[in-house]
Protein backbone atom coordinates (compact mmCIF):
# COMPACT_ATOMS: atom_id res chain seq x y z
CA UNK A 1 0.00 0.00 0.00
CA UNK A 2 1.43 3.37 -1.05
CA UNK A 3 2.33 5.80 1.77
CA UNK A 4 0.61 9.13 1.07
CA UNK A 5 1.87 11.11 4.05
CA UNK A 6 4.18 10.76 7.05
CA UNK A 7 3.67 12.63 10.29
CA UNK A 8 2.36 12.07 13.77
CA UNK A 9 -0.76 12.11 15.95
CA UNK A 10 -0.45 14.44 18.91
CA UNK A 11 -2.79 14.82 21.88
CA UNK A 12 -1.59 16.42 25.08
CA UNK A 13 2.09 15.53 25.39
CA UNK A 14 1.68 12.20 23.56
CA UNK A 15 3.17 11.96 20.05
CA UNK A 16 2.58 8.95 17.79
CA UNK A 17 4.56 8.72 14.52
CA UNK A 18 2.21 7.46 11.77
CA UNK A 19 1.99 6.83 8.04
CA UNK A 20 -1.17 7.62 6.10
CA UNK A 21 -2.72 5.44 3.39
CA UNK A 22 -5.82 5.89 1.22
CA UNK A 23 -8.60 3.76 2.75
CA UNK A 24 -10.84 3.78 -0.31
CA UNK A 25 -10.46 3.65 -4.08
CA UNK A 26 -12.86 4.49 -6.88
CA UNK A 27 -13.65 1.51 -9.09
CA UNK A 28 -15.31 3.52 -11.84
CA UNK A 29 -14.16 2.58 -15.35
CA UNK A 30 -12.39 5.51 -16.96
CA UNK A 31 -12.43 6.05 -20.70
CA UNK A 32 -10.13 8.25 -22.74
CA UNK A 33 -11.29 10.47 -25.59
CA UNK A 34 -10.02 9.24 -28.97
CA UNK A 35 -10.07 10.77 -32.43
CA UNK A 36 -12.80 8.73 -34.15
CA UNK A 37 -10.91 8.71 -37.46
CA UNK A 38 -7.67 7.11 -36.22
CA UNK A 39 -8.33 6.12 -32.55
CA UNK A 40 -5.46 8.31 -31.30
CA UNK A 41 -5.93 9.78 -27.79
CA UNK A 42 -6.85 13.45 -27.96
CA UNK A 43 -4.59 15.88 -26.09
CA UNK A 44 -5.88 18.61 -23.81
CA UNK A 45 -4.24 21.89 -24.74
CA UNK A 46 -4.20 25.04 -22.58
CA UNK A 47 -5.26 27.71 -25.05
CA UNK A 48 -5.73 31.44 -24.50
CA UNK A 49 -8.78 32.40 -26.60
CA UNK A 50 -7.69 36.06 -26.63
CA UNK A 51 -4.07 35.54 -27.76
CA UNK A 52 -4.99 32.49 -29.88
CA UNK A 53 -1.97 30.51 -28.68
CA UNK A 54 -1.02 27.66 -26.39
CA UNK A 55 -0.05 28.78 -22.88
CA UNK A 56 2.83 27.22 -20.91
CA UNK A 57 2.45 26.48 -17.18
CA UNK A 58 5.07 29.16 -16.45
CA UNK A 59 2.71 31.77 -17.91
CA UNK A 60 -0.30 30.75 -15.80
CA UNK A 61 -1.41 32.55 -12.62
CA UNK A 62 -4.40 31.97 -10.34
CA UNK A 63 -7.27 34.43 -10.36
CA UNK A 64 -10.55 34.64 -8.44
CA UNK A 65 -13.55 35.67 -10.56
CA UNK A 66 -15.41 38.03 -8.20
CA UNK A 67 -17.71 39.22 -11.00
CA UNK A 68 -18.30 37.96 -14.53
CA UNK A 69 -15.11 38.57 -16.51
CA UNK A 70 -13.40 40.37 -13.60
CA UNK A 71 -10.59 38.69 -11.69
CA UNK A 72 -8.41 39.26 -8.65
CA UNK A 73 -4.94 37.78 -9.27
CA UNK A 74 -2.97 36.27 -6.37
CA UNK A 75 0.79 36.76 -6.58
CA UNK A 76 3.23 34.05 -5.44
CA UNK A 77 4.36 36.10 -2.44
CA UNK A 78 0.74 36.42 -1.30
CA UNK A 79 0.21 32.66 -1.63
CA UNK A 80 3.38 31.98 0.38
CA UNK A 81 2.17 34.20 3.24
CA UNK A 82 -1.05 32.19 3.46
CA UNK A 83 0.61 28.78 3.63
CA UNK A 84 -0.37 26.89 6.83
CA UNK A 85 2.08 25.63 9.43
CA UNK A 86 4.15 22.93 7.70
CA UNK A 87 4.30 20.95 10.97
CA UNK A 88 3.24 17.43 9.96
CA UNK A 89 1.12 16.55 12.97
CA UNK A 90 -2.50 15.47 13.30
CA UNK A 91 -3.30 17.60 16.32
CA UNK A 92 -6.28 16.29 18.29
CA UNK A 93 -8.20 19.25 19.74
CA UNK A 94 -11.21 17.56 21.38
CA UNK A 95 -12.85 14.19 21.96
CA UNK A 96 -16.56 13.81 21.15
CA UNK A 97 -19.21 11.15 20.62
CA UNK A 98 -19.33 9.77 17.07
CA UNK A 99 -23.13 10.14 17.05
CA UNK A 100 -22.74 13.91 17.50
CA UNK A 101 -21.29 14.31 13.99
CA UNK A 102 -23.77 13.83 11.15
CA UNK A 103 -22.42 11.78 8.18
CA UNK A 104 -22.96 14.81 5.92
CA UNK A 105 -19.72 16.25 7.36
CA UNK A 106 -17.53 13.27 6.39
CA UNK A 107 -15.38 13.73 3.30
CA UNK A 108 -12.55 11.16 2.76
CA UNK A 109 -11.14 8.32 4.82
CA UNK A 110 -7.46 7.42 5.37
CA UNK A 111 -5.87 4.53 7.27
CA UNK A 112 -3.22 5.45 9.82
CA UNK A 113 -0.49 2.91 10.48
CA UNK A 114 2.25 3.29 13.07
CA UNK A 115 5.73 3.94 11.70
CA UNK A 116 6.86 1.34 14.24
CA UNK A 117 4.74 -1.84 14.34
CA UNK A 118 5.41 -2.18 18.10
CA UNK A 119 4.39 1.39 18.94
CA UNK A 120 2.74 1.25 22.38
CA UNK A 121 1.28 4.78 22.14
CA UNK A 122 -0.63 3.79 18.97
CA UNK A 123 -2.12 0.74 20.70
CA UNK A 124 -2.92 2.85 23.79
CA UNK A 125 -4.86 5.49 21.82
CA UNK A 126 -6.71 2.79 19.87
CA UNK A 127 -7.78 1.01 23.05
CA UNK A 128 -8.77 4.23 24.82
CA UNK A 129 -10.95 5.31 21.88
CA UNK A 130 -12.56 1.86 21.70
CA UNK A 131 -13.42 1.74 25.40
CA UNK A 132 -14.74 5.30 25.63
CA UNK A 133 -16.46 5.07 22.19
CA UNK A 134 -15.13 8.55 21.49
CA UNK A 135 -13.51 10.07 18.41
CA UNK A 136 -10.90 12.81 18.28
CA UNK A 137 -11.54 16.06 16.42
CA UNK A 138 -8.26 17.23 14.88
CA UNK A 139 -6.57 19.58 12.45
CA UNK A 140 -4.07 18.39 9.86
CA UNK A 141 -2.11 19.95 6.99
CA UNK A 142 -1.89 17.85 3.80
CA UNK A 143 -0.38 19.23 0.58
CA UNK A 144 -0.32 22.80 1.94
CA UNK A 145 -4.02 22.67 2.85
CA UNK A 146 -5.26 22.69 6.42
CA UNK A 147 -8.23 20.39 6.99
CA UNK A 148 -10.56 19.51 9.82
CA UNK A 149 -10.55 15.79 10.59
CA UNK A 150 -11.61 13.12 13.07
CA UNK A 151 -9.61 10.16 14.41
CA UNK A 152 -11.51 6.98 15.19
CA UNK A 153 -11.08 3.21 15.30
CA UNK A 154 -12.07 0.95 12.40
CA UNK A 155 -11.63 -2.74 13.22
CA UNK A 156 -8.02 -2.87 14.48
CA UNK A 157 -6.80 0.30 12.76
CA UNK A 158 -6.83 4.01 13.53
CA UNK A 159 -8.43 5.96 10.70
CA UNK A 160 -8.54 9.64 9.91
CA UNK A 161 -11.52 11.12 8.12
CA UNK A 162 -11.34 14.64 6.75
CA UNK A 163 -14.57 16.50 7.40
CA UNK A 164 -16.14 19.66 6.00
CA UNK A 165 -16.05 22.87 8.00
CA UNK A 166 -19.53 23.94 9.21
CA UNK A 167 -19.75 26.81 6.70
CA UNK A 168 -19.08 24.33 3.87
CA UNK A 169 -22.29 22.42 4.62
CA UNK A 170 -25.23 24.19 3.04
CA UNK A 171 -28.26 25.08 5.15
CA UNK A 172 -31.18 22.71 4.49
CA UNK A 173 -33.44 25.78 4.33
CA UNK A 174 -31.89 26.45 0.92
CA UNK A 175 -33.44 23.24 -0.45
CA UNK A 176 -36.68 23.96 -2.35
CA UNK A 177 -39.75 21.71 -2.20
CA UNK A 178 -39.25 20.29 1.31
CA UNK A 179 -42.76 19.50 2.71
CA UNK A 180 -43.66 21.19 6.02
CA UNK A 181 -46.66 20.76 8.32
CA UNK A 182 -48.09 17.90 6.25
CA UNK A 183 -50.87 16.01 8.03
CA UNK A 184 -50.23 12.24 7.99
CA UNK A 185 -52.90 9.56 8.33
CA UNK A 186 -52.27 7.16 11.20
CA UNK A 187 -52.97 4.14 8.97
CA UNK A 188 -50.50 5.32 6.31
CA UNK A 189 -47.79 5.91 8.91
CA UNK A 190 -48.42 2.50 10.49
CA UNK A 191 -48.03 0.78 7.10
CA UNK A 192 -44.82 2.71 6.35
CA UNK A 193 -43.38 1.68 9.73
CA UNK A 194 -44.34 -1.95 9.09
CA UNK A 195 -42.68 -1.85 5.64
CA UNK A 196 -39.45 -0.52 7.16
CA UNK A 197 -39.60 -3.26 9.80
CA UNK A 198 -40.03 -5.93 7.10
CA UNK A 199 -36.97 -4.66 5.20
CA UNK A 200 -34.77 -4.19 8.26
CA UNK A 201 -31.67 -6.41 8.41
CA UNK A 202 -28.02 -6.35 9.52
CA UNK A 203 -25.73 -4.35 7.26
CA UNK A 204 -23.72 -6.65 5.00
CA UNK A 205 -21.61 -4.56 2.57
CA UNK A 206 -20.79 -7.67 0.52
CA UNK A 207 -24.36 -7.96 -0.79
CA UNK A 208 -24.17 -4.63 -2.64
CA UNK A 209 -22.29 -4.15 -5.90
CA UNK A 210 -22.02 -1.76 -8.82
CA UNK A 211 -24.12 -3.59 -11.42
CA UNK A 212 -23.38 -1.12 -14.22
CA UNK A 213 -19.60 -1.28 -13.72
CA UNK A 214 -19.64 -5.09 -13.64
CA UNK A 215 -21.70 -5.21 -16.86
CA UNK A 216 -19.31 -2.75 -18.53
CA UNK A 217 -16.27 -4.80 -17.47
CA UNK A 218 -17.85 -7.88 -19.07
CA UNK A 219 -18.41 -6.01 -22.35
CA UNK A 220 -14.79 -4.78 -22.35
CA UNK A 221 -13.42 -8.27 -21.59
CA UNK A 222 -15.55 -9.77 -24.37
CA UNK A 223 -14.33 -7.19 -26.88
CA UNK A 224 -10.71 -7.95 -25.93
CA UNK A 225 -11.30 -11.70 -26.28
CA UNK A 226 -12.93 -11.18 -29.70
CA UNK A 227 -10.04 -8.88 -30.65
CA UNK A 228 -12.43 -5.99 -31.24
CA UNK A 229 -9.65 -3.57 -30.40
CA UNK A 230 -8.38 -0.41 -32.01
CA UNK A 231 -4.86 1.00 -32.07
CA UNK A 232 -3.69 4.39 -33.27
CA UNK A 233 -1.47 4.35 -36.36
CA UNK A 234 2.26 4.16 -35.75
CA UNK A 235 4.04 7.48 -35.70
CA UNK A 236 5.65 8.42 -38.98
CA UNK A 237 9.45 8.16 -38.73
CA UNK A 238 11.06 11.54 -38.63
CA UNK A 239 13.13 12.42 -41.68
CA UNK A 240 16.76 12.00 -40.73
CA UNK A 241 18.90 14.82 -42.06
CA UNK A 242 22.61 14.22 -42.53
CA UNK A 243 24.25 16.94 -40.42
CA UNK A 244 27.33 17.31 -42.66
CA UNK A 245 25.21 17.62 -45.82
CA UNK A 246 22.95 20.17 -44.14
CA UNK A 247 25.93 22.24 -42.99
CA UNK A 248 27.58 22.02 -46.44
CA UNK A 249 24.40 23.14 -48.19
CA UNK A 250 23.98 25.99 -45.71
CA UNK A 251 27.58 27.16 -46.25
CA UNK A 252 27.21 27.08 -50.02
CA UNK A 253 23.98 29.02 -49.86
CA UNK A 254 25.48 31.71 -47.64
CA UNK A 255 29.00 32.06 -49.16
CA UNK A 256 29.34 35.50 -50.85
CA UNK A 257 31.37 34.16 -53.81
CA UNK A 258 28.67 31.64 -54.54
CA UNK A 259 26.02 34.35 -54.53
CA UNK A 260 28.07 36.56 -56.96
CA UNK A 261 28.79 33.61 -59.21
CA UNK A 262 25.14 32.71 -59.40
CA UNK A 263 24.27 36.36 -60.26
CA UNK A 264 26.88 36.44 -63.09
CA UNK A 265 25.59 33.20 -64.50
CA UNK A 266 22.09 34.58 -64.49
CA UNK A 267 23.23 37.80 -66.27
CA UNK A 268 25.07 35.85 -69.00
CA UNK A 269 22.03 33.71 -69.59
CA UNK A 270 19.88 36.82 -70.01
CA UNK A 271 22.34 38.30 -72.62
CA UNK A 272 22.42 35.06 -74.55
CA UNK A 273 18.68 34.83 -74.58
CA UNK A 274 18.38 38.42 -75.78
Amino acid sequence: MHTMWKGSISFGLVNIPVKMYAATEEKDIRFRYLHKECQTPVQNVRMCPHCQKEVAWSEIVKGFEYSEGKFVVMEKEEWDRLLPDPNKAIEILDFVELEEIDPIYFQKTYYLGAQDANNKAYALLREALSQTKKIGVAKVTIRSKESLAVIRVYQSCLVMETIFYPDEVRDVKMVPGVPEDVELQEKELSMALQLIENLTTSFDPGKYQDERRIAMEKIIEQKIENQEVKSPPAKKPEKVIDLMKALQASLEATTPSTKKKSKRTTTKRKKVSS
